[in-house]
């Protein structure tokens, strides 16, 4: 289990994506500094400010790293640009790339319209948590 310091404890958490396997693989690569941006539907309950801190969870709820929004900004799906897909880090990241799975993702959860409004959120890695698991 990875320990989560002191100062971080009263922070908010959550994970990114749908399911623990969408959850892993954005983490990492937020682990690894290649995803520096999400974005979410405007009615999510995990609507950020810039100077905010989040617990990031992994797959299995366990806390992995604190990250700190940098800038938040409301647009509709189809505003996003290249740079914006580029720094979410996911697939070739191109901006093709970008709306094809976010349709898909926005398509599961019934929410998807080329007019729908997203919170596009910048972000930086703060802290990756020491991972206290015991390898099997």
């Amino acid at each position: 289990m990875s320990a989560v310091p002191e100062r971080y404890r009263g922070l908010r958490s959550f994970a990114f994506g749908d399911g623990p396997e969408l959850a892993d693989e954005l983490l990492d690569l937020v682990m690894k500094g290649l995803k520096t941006a999400t974005c979410s539907t405007e009615d999510e309950p995990n609507t950020s400010m810039p100077g905010e801190r989040w617990i990031v969870l992994d797959g299995r709820g366990e806390p992995r790293c604190v990250i700190e929004s940098t800038e938040v900004s409301y647009r509709r799906y189809l505003e996003v640009d290249a740079a914006f897909a580029y720094e979410e880090g996911e697939g070739d990241r191109s901006l093709t790339y970008w709306r094809a799975a976010h349709r898909r993702y926005f398509g599961r959860q019934g929410k998807f319209s080329e007019d729908m409004i997203l919170m596009c959120e910048r972000f930086r890695l703060v802290e990756v948590f020491e991972d206290r698991r015991v390898a099997p």
